[in-house]
């Protein structure tokens, strides 16, 4: 396997060791990838498929990738982005297409996959790293084109997030693992590696669907698998014609916003068991885990769900997470009420930002990783996450946590999906501004929506505004709150200035 794989990364004008970067979603190849491109001694560089051949360009040039690897659906995407890069006096990255293997080889004067596998060396040796904490694999998170972030991975901290996923996600030997996480985001949460460590089945979804997730877990016996809060939706709310029923119970690690109780209590009832984690790109995916206690399982479901929403402790393999005042780093009280900053340290928090010493100057101002996210601490010691410190709402001195606000709007029965941001206001400053999308054939309007919401929270807490519209969303599920902010900022203030007198 090796000696196919590794070899030929350096056949191209390689003298030393550099980046490969792969665009593809989850597909054979980019999982061989994920140890081809470290065991031959190089970084690998796995970029987002939603991203556009300018934000490409410029990913290309900032990671100094020698190599390019593309599917097949996204040559045109590359191209963009070669012709771009053709114009600056820098060199290109050789592409190499990952053609549709349905279709037969093409006369095309791209260099394909498999020939290029098939130029490689038979006794070709691993090229070890000459420190554990050297860079294996480099992950770009939020950015702009100006100032793109390229979080930097070592050997060190993927071999341990690794075995921790393993521990975390309670997988035997042999598990099948269903991925519809994108193996391009965090490495996918370093269960690339996991499941070849439990000698396990891959089962790549190109396109995540709730068919094919019923469809493969039936077909596969699949006994784990991942994704955001939106795949759980997707879950729940598919037609009962695509529905199956699950050969046994599968295992579900979920990240991102809190998954509101109906959902977890529906995807109970399919057969689904989910774990809530949390964590970002710069923790290597998951940097928490809501471990469940047996004295919990006799509680109510309600009480169970709220529970299972929080963020939990920090995993085996990240050496310790707390919730700590930003300006005085003290750890804030454990009293569920006080809210503070979460900070981690570890071994499996990124090494730093390539090429922007400031940024990771200022993500580890205090020796703490700070993550910008608020939550506050249980006497248990479990965190729960109340907002991004920018989501945060502040209504007449009164802060609001968007999280709080959604779970209830989600929680209405016509609601498929929302997201709660502040509207600037003349009066209270902000108000929130709820954006909604309704399950089909279901009907609300904004009266509705509100009176739900100050039917079940303080009225300064509930919706002022309602849209009723799809919510945009990241590669990976997110909500993107910085278009809704945009919006919600536009429509200018709910409440008309005073007169002067």
């Amino acid at each position: 396997f090796a000696a196919l794989e590794l070899n030929p990364l350096y056949l191209h004008d390689q003298e030393e060791s550099g980046q490969v970067a792969v665009l593809a979603p989850n597909i054979p190849a980019i999982y061989e990838l994920h140890f081809a491109v470290p065991m031959a001694g190089a970084v690998l560089c796995t970029l987002n498929i939603r991203h556009d051949s300018a934000m490409v360009s410029v990913l290309l040039k900032h990671s100094e990738a020698k190599v390019i690897l593309v599917d097949y659906q996204f040559l045109d995407v590359a191209n963009g982005a070669l012709q771009i890069l053709s114009k600056e006096n820098i060199k290109l990255p050789h592409l190499i297409l990952i053609p549709d293997c349905d279709k037969r080889p093409s006369n095309s004067p791209i260099m394909e996959y498999e020939p290029f596998l098939a130029m490689g060396r038979p006794h070709f040796e691993v090229v070890w790293p000459n420190d554990e904490w050297d860079p294996i694999a480099l992950n770009y998170t939020s950015g702009t084109t100006s100032s793109p972030k390229g979080v930097v991975y070592s050997h060190r901290g993927a071999y341990l997030n690794s075995l921790s996923a393993v521990l975390l996600n309670e997988m035997p030997s042999m598990p099948v693992y269903l991925w519809t996480v994108p193996m391009f985001h965090c490495n996918g949460w370093c269960l690339t590696w996991a499941v070849a460590a439990q000698g396990g089945t891959n089962i790549c979804l190109r396109n995540v669907t709730a068919e094919g997730i019923f469809t493969s877990i039936d077909r596969h016996q699949v006994s784990h698998m991942g994704g955001a809060p939106t795949v759980l939706n997707m879950i729940i709310h598919a037609p009962p014609s695509i529905r199956r029923p699950l050969p046994r119970k599968v295992a579900v690690m979920t990240g991102g916003a809190p998954p509101p109780p109906q959902v977890l209590f529906m995807m109970d009832e399919l057969g689904f068991n989910v774990t809530h984690s949390y964590g970002l790109t710069e923790t290597y995916g998951p940097g928490t885990v809501c471990t469940w206690k047996p004295e919990w399982s006799s509680l109510s479901r309600d009480e169970q769900a709220k529970i299972k929403a929080r963020q939990g402790l920090h995993h085996i393999g990240m050496e310790e997470v707390d919730v700590k005042d930003p300006a005085s780093m003290k750890s804030v009280l454990p009293d569920a009420k006080t809210m503070g900053e979460v900070m981690f340290r570890g071994n499996v928090v990124m090494n730093g930002y390539l090429k922007n010493a400031r940024a990771t100057e200022e993500a580890f101002k205090g020796g703490w990783f700070r993550t910008g996210d608020l939550a506050v601490k249980h006497p248990d010691g479990y965190i729960e996450l109340k907002d991004r410190a920018k989501d945060i709402i502040i209504s007449g001195g009164e802060n609001i946590s968007t999280i709080e606000v959604e779970s209830v709007v989600f929680s209405h029965p016509s609601v498929l999906d929302a997201a709660v941001v502040g509207r600037p206001d003349d009066y209270w400053g902000e108000t929130p501004c709820a954006f909604v999308k309704l399950k089909d054939g279901n009907n609300a309007t904004m009266d509705e929506i509100i009176k739900y919401c100050r039917d079940r929270l303080p009225h300064y807490m509930a919706p002022k505004t309602v849209i009723f519209d799809d919510l945009p969303k990241t590669s990976t599920g997110k909500t993107q709150k910085f278009v809704l902010r945009q919006r919600a900022k536009a429509m200018g203030s709910i409440t008309k200035p005073a007169s002067k007198l």
